[in-house]
Parts: C-alpha cells; structure tokens; sequence
C-alpha cells in the first residue's frame, strides 16, 4: 500500500469523525517510535498481519483497539460506527444539535 493510500484512508476516518462531531486524537506514527510501538503492542494478536507490521489507520478508543481501516468503512457502511468505537448510541436530541 502507497503512502498516498494510506493518507487517503485517514483522510476518510478523520472526516467522518469531524462530520459527525465525535472528539478524536489523530496520532501520526511516523513522527514518534514510542506511539509507533505503542500501536504495535495493543492491536490483537488475531488482528496483526501474517508478515510486516499493520499499517495505519488503526483505531483506539482510549486503550481499546476498535479496528483497523477495513473494519471501520464496513461499520460506516452498516451504519454501526458507533458501536465499533465503543461508543454509546446518539439520542435524539444530540442528533438534532
């Protein structure tokens, strides 16, 4: 995968968290080891690749591992994002606001 596809996949998470006003903190791994690391070590065994090291975007909430990229687009398309960010279900009022 190019750089400039995993850009456009974080570009697309980032978006998405925006327009629906959900607060996040977008780490870029390439500028800090320790971040980078810290990724490596709380994705699920099951969830890391037969070879290499996962690439991003992989998401966190707080220390739990919600996903990687694939995972998040098939929740946005089975409109079940909230409940892959561990995230409790808007109410009708927030969805107005």
């Amino acid at each position: 995968m190019t750089q400039v596809q995993i850009k456009k996949k974080q570009q697309d998470v980032v978006r998405f968290l925006e327009a629906n006003k959900i607060e996040f903190e977008e780490v870029d791994i390439t500028m800090s080891e320790e971040q980078r690391q810290w990724m490596y070590r709380n994705i699920p065994a099951e969830k890391k690749p037969a070879q290499g090291n996962p690439l991003p975007p992989q998401i966190f909430n707080g220390d739990q591992y919600c996903g990687d990229y694939d995972s998040f687009f098939e929740s946005k398309e089975s409109n079940t994002v909230l409940s892959f960010l561990g995230l409790k279900p808007w109410s009708a009022s927030n969805a107005e606001s």
